[in-house]
């Protein structure tokens, strides 16, 4: 018999040759011809002269998986460092190609789709994270579809919906519009609030009769269980898109799921009143698609978390950076009270807040630019269909491999470069202001302007198309807390809370923990 040695030394070896035939990265390009050459110091392995840097990390097949998973930025700017802007890193068996050159990025985000493609990588995360198939999914006609309710001439009327529906929750609730002070987290707060405006804006209020306080009441609770249903399943998304869920994490996340579903089920929603006709235009969608009514709800679900998963936290990260900026904090409420008083009407009075006020900001616009600069970290993520030659902005190329994944990662750069700007771990709030008050939209990197010198939107082809009423709706709050309450942090001396780094790549960073504040009504 063989000893418990000689057996695990024979699994061993058995591992390592498995590794070898299957895992270890092959050799070829886009010319098979092409010799190979010596990986430079540092690299895992052997490489073209014209592909990417190739880093695999120590452990077969996982790679850098844990690194990337647990802290994306510090782990790409490390990498960066060795390697250049420009690298292709292994992790749970994929090979990412990640470029870090901002002036090389619309030769990824205007690619053609048969290259470069984005629904493949979408629909695995729709699967993972919601449970969502849809049958004959094209992305870019659902964009069109949705672009007509979200832009444009509609975009007046979900900013009105907003402002009411904002104004019912904000100053309607005696609860929380009190000239007796009262503790709640910032980040609750922000995010509680924005995402039950969000949801009555575009999913419809229980009744037409928005002024009257009993039916406010039925809104303000509806939204209030939409919330705590959301925040729960928020809480374990990340890990559902990286498959790491415990089993424990499984069951509240299922939980959370069935009672989303069922507050967003397709007969609760036929019966509200107010629909936006974004809403009316999807439920049309998924009916000619033939989705069922189940797969409808984790349709609808999904759709929740994408147009109201940023608009809070960005919300709590401005407050929060006002709040510890006084002179910030001064001259934006200065410029609002200069802007409200040209109008003559005071918030409370507005059945609206007109885009030409919400465009006027335009300190507010510089703080706003400034803290999604800091805070925003979504990836771009494109998957190689076929072999391909990526072309750089200074003339350098490297072949792409068909079946790898292709990331752009702009909080590295543009967003926190320091060849960009000055000082770019602090919070300015007039980064973005010329002397003279006007936006400022000239930044620079090795002497040449760049094209996008922040991408909290995305870019190209598949930027977000929601930004538009996401700002106004981040406006409309910001400005509703700025005049109507006296707000201050409990404890001032307070850092705030650091990011959790789980978040990287998936829109805007969350805070490990809250920030408390105080506020009441103004007196007058």
């Amino acid at each position: 018999m063989l000893s418990a040695t000689v057996v695990a030394a024979a699994s061993l070896l058995l591992a390592i040759l498995m590794y070898v035939l299957f895992f270890r990265r092959s050799r070829r390009c886009c010319d098979e011809s092409m010799d190979f050459v010596p990986s430079p110091k540092g690299a895992s392995t052997e490489r073209f002269p014209n592909e990417p840097p190739l880093d695999t990390g120590f452990i077969p097949w996982l790679g850098h998986a844990i690194e990337f998973g647990r802290d994306a930025a510090t782990f790409l700017s490390k990498m960066k460092q060795k390697h250049g802007d420009i690298f292709t890193v292994r992790a749970a068996g994929r090979y990412v190609t990640v470029l870090l050159d901002p002036h090389s990025y619309d030769a990824v985000v205007w690619e053609s789709s048969s290259n470069l493609d984005f629904n493949k990588y979408a629909k695995t995360l729709m699967e993972r994270m919601f449970r969502v198939q849809l049958p004959n999914y094209d992305p870019a006609e659902e964009k069109v579809m949705m672009r007509v309710h979200l832009q444009n001439k509609s975009l007046s009327t979900l900013t009105k919906a907003m402002f009411s529906n904002l104004k019912n929750i904000l100053l309607d609730d005696t609860s929380r519009s009190s000239k007796e002070w009262k503790e709640e987290g910032l980040f609750h707060l922000s995010y509680s609030v924005m995402v039950r405006a969000g949801f009555l804006t575009l999913f419809g209020n229980d009744s037409a009769k928005c002024d009257d306080p009993a039916l406010q009441a039925q809104d303000r609770e509806l939204s209030n269980d939409v919330y705590e249903g959301f925040q729960q399943l928020d809480k374990h998304l990340m890990k559902a898109a990286r498959c790491t869920l415990t089993t424990e994490e499984k069951k509240e996340m299922a939980s959370a799921q069935n009672r989303l579903w069922e507050l967003l089920s397709v007969k609760k929603l036929n019966f509200k009143s107010n629909r936006s006709s974004w809403l009316e235009s999807y439920q049309r969608h998924l009916e000619s698609l033939g989705v069922g009514e189940e797969m409808q709800s984790r349709a609808m679900l999904l759709q929740l978390w994408s147009t109201q998963g940023n608009a809070g936290p960005a919300a709590f990260w401005l407050l929060a950076f006002l709040l510890k900026n006084p002179d910030a904090l001064a001259e934006v409420k200065g410029e609002l009270q200069r802007i409200l008083k040209s109008k003559a009407h005071t918030i409370e009075e507005q059945e609206a807040t007109s885009q030409e006020v919400l465009d006027s900001a335009h300190i507010f616009d510089s703080v706003l630019n400034e803290t999604l600069r800091l805070t925003a970290a979504p990836f771009i993520t494109r998957e190689v269909l076929q072999d391909m030659v990526l072309k750089l902005a200074d003339g350098r190329e490297y072949s792409l491999r068909k079946g790898d994944r292709l990331c752009l990662f702009p909080y590295i750069s543009p967003q926190m470069d320091p060849d960009i700007y000055q000082d770019p771990e602090n919070f300015q709030y007039d980064r973005f202001l010329n002397s003279d008050g006007s936006e400022k939209t000239d930044f620079f990197k090795r002497g040449k302007k760049l094209k996008q010198y922040t991408m909290p939107w995305g870019a190209g082809k598949n930027a977000c198309i929601g930004r538009f009423h996401a700002i106004n709706s981040i406006k409309q709050f910001v400005f509703i807390l700025l005049t109507c309450f006296d707000l201050e942090l409990k404890t001032p001396e307070e850092k705030l809370p650091s990011f959790d780094k789980s978040r990287y790549g998936f829109g805007m960073v969350q805070p490990i923990s809250d920030i408390m504040i105080r506020y009441k009504l103004k007196e007058n």
